[in-house]
């Protein structure tokens, strides 16, 4: 008979691995508890320990991201600009919108 493997959600994972560093449940309480092998759950805090630092990390695409930035910014600036000549160009026209016939 296979057993089926079951599968937990991330936010399940970080709530038992808290509770093994927090010292709230010990690893053989917690394994019992949560009927999962200690060698899971092990693993499941050894990997949250060392992905913990890129909590903190910034983006290396901050550079990038600030180009962008600047690009849509000077391109609405550039609009803007345009939007007002347009209104300028057309407002004073003879033809004054729908409806003004």
């Amino acid at each position: 008979m296979t057993t089926r493997r079951r599968k937990f959600s991330a936010e399940f994972k970080a709530r038992v691995v808290l509770e093994l560093i927090s010292g709230e449940k010990g690893l053989m309480q917690a394994s019992r508890e949560y009927e999962i092998k200690d060698s899971v759950l092990s693993r499941w805090k050894q990997e949250f320990i060392e992905r913990a630092p890129q909590l903190f990390a910034q983006p290396e695409t901050d550079g990038v991201q600030e180009a962008r930035i600047a690009d849509l910014e000077r391109m609405i600036g550039r609009l803007a600009l345009e939007l007002e000549m347009a209104k300028k160009v057309f407002g004073s026209s003879s033809y004054h919108g729908q409806g003004n016939e």
